[in-house]
């Protein structure tokens, strides 16, 4: 039998395939569209393994997507296609109803009927993961206690109303029809393979290049910091082991302000490029004007997730980045292609527009 993961080409769902195709037997049905953070060279090491099957294509062709789930007797779906990054969509919220709302609804309903017309044992093991985040709880105050499974849903920006939404369509797919739909909530996730408009790749490619490393408001904003291969091995406990209409959330155990981050990627990029002309890399930071309605603090209680299956975080920060930065640094191919034009054009209409209205 197969999986299907959507967004496989993507940063945790690429870090998802490999790790999956390593340690199990299942085949991987991959659906991706390849927008711009979708790269077939994330999946370089596995494309002489016959159990991948990359198929490039949008989770709304809701024909493609039962055919694939008829013609590969898929067993559970991994649902990690969207659009993620939080100033993209300031920039253009439009994208981000059509693929996280309309896109997942359009799944859910594929899945729904797929699993239909399952004899009764194949849908009593079927599962749809629905991986979120913990951004669609809002903004934590500094004493307040960290997300639960229980907490209010309080999304403060396009991105986060659009995983909210999706959501909620989860549940509704789940109450309503039964389809045995589990969600995740994650906190902010990072390692290799991930594109470089995210904090931590950005400062990385950055203070490779001797560029600066622009850093939001005061820097005070805190994350939680998941390492990714901690989280796909959550998302397999969770397909294994999960309860059907359960919420998890997963989380690092490693709350961090993003200024403490940025001199944590310096302090590591000057152990490493000692030689560097930018050493000490930290003399690169460059405060901007914050982004409109930034969340200043998120928080994780994943101890539901340890308790009932058993799983927590194997990397501490100072490990992850450790193999993070040596991720980057082994696979400058990876980097150059990924940097396109579009990139450069997205970092300076994003990072311009800021300095200009400050």
């Amino acid at each position: 039998m197969s999986i299907l993961i959507t967004g496989g080409a993507g940063f945790i769902g690429s870090n998802l395939v490999n790790r999956w195709l390593r340690a199990q037997s299942d085949s991987i049905v991959n659906l991706d569209k390849l927008t711009y953070a979708g790269n077939m060279a994330s999946l370089a090491g596995v494309a002489d393994d016959p159990r991948h099957h990359f198929v490039q294509s949008d989770i709304c062709d809701t024909r493609r997507v039962q055919d694939l789930l008829q013609g590969h007797n898929v067993r559970a779906v991994v649902h990690l296609a969207a659009e993620t990054h939080v100033d993209r969509s300031i920039h253009g919220p439009g994208e981000f109803i059509r693929t996280n709302v309309t896109g997942t609804f359009q799944l859910l309903d594929a899945a729904r009927t797929y699993w239909e017309s399952l004899p009764a044992n194949q849908r009593d093991r079927f599962r749809f993961i629905n991986v979120s985040t913990d951004e669609v709880f809002g903004s934590l105050g500094s004493d307040d206690a960290p997300f639960s499974e229980h907490s209010i849903y309080q999304p403060n920006s396009p991105y986060s109303a659009s995983k909210a939404a999706a959501d909620h369509l989860a549940r509704a797919y789940f109450h309503t029809y039964g389809l045995p739909v589990i969600t995740t909530h994650c906190s902010n996730n990072y390692g290799p393979r991930q594109f470089p408009e995210k904090l931590i790749p950005l400062l990385v490619l950055n203070g490779l290049r001797g560029q600066s490393l622009p850093v939001y408001g005061d820097g005070g904003n805190i994350r939680d910091w998941l390492f990714v291969d901690d989280h796909c091995d959550a998302l397999w406990r969770i397909l294994e082991d999960g309860v059907p209409g359960e919420t998890y959330n997963i989380g690092g155990n490693c709350e961090m302000a993003n200024i403490d981050v940025v001199h944590a990627v310096c302090d590591r990029l000057d152990a490493v490029r000692p030689e560097a002309p930018s050493v000490p890399h930290s003399g690169l930071i460059e405060f901007v004007p914050d982004r409109p309605g930034h969340d200043r603090r998120y928080a994780i209680d994943a101890s539901k997730l340890h308790d009932q299956l058993g799983w927590q975080p194997r990397e501490n920060f100072e490990s992850g980045l450790c193999k993070t930065l040596d991720w980057y640094l082994r696979n400058s191919g990876w980097i150059e292609q990924v940097t396109s034009g579009e990139y450069r054009s997205w970092i300076d209409k994003n990072y311009d527009q800021r300095a200009l209205s400050s």
